[in-house]
């Protein structure tokens, strides 16, 4: 992989942990709102859509520049509509990154043939 690749699935995984928290606070709220007055569901709605709207974009750029198998790219995409899903997903991103990094650096030492 290239370095745009990995810059692609960095993104992806920094956006993944905060949408699986934004996702539990707002299934917090969602039961706090039925069970007492206090109402952030609108707030916390708000928040997780658009960190959602972000994972999709950046897992379809990822999708698109890592070549991922359309098995590979469904996990991921699972995982983000999975309450805690995001946490797993950063947690694969993160292996994925790093061995992206560390083979493009390698080629570009001129330890490894492209």
């Amino acid at each position: 992989m290239d370095l745009k690749t990995a810059t692609a699935i960095r993104r992806l995984r920094l956006v993944s942990a905060p949408e699986a928290i934004s996702f539990l606070l707002l299934l917090v709220c969602s039961v706090l709102k039925r069970t007492t007055d206090f109402n952030a569901v609108p707030v916390m709605g708000m928040v997780h859509g658009v960190l959602f709207i972000l994972y999709v974009i950046f897992w379809a750029d990822a999708w698109n520049r890592a070549k991922w198998s359309l098995k590979t790219a469904a996990l991921y995409f699972v995982l983000s509509v999975l309450p805690a899903g995001g946490f797993f997903a950063e947690r694969r991103l993160r292996r994925e990154a790093d061995d992206a990094v560390i083979a493009s650096r390698a080629r570009e030492e001129g330890v490894v043939k492209a």
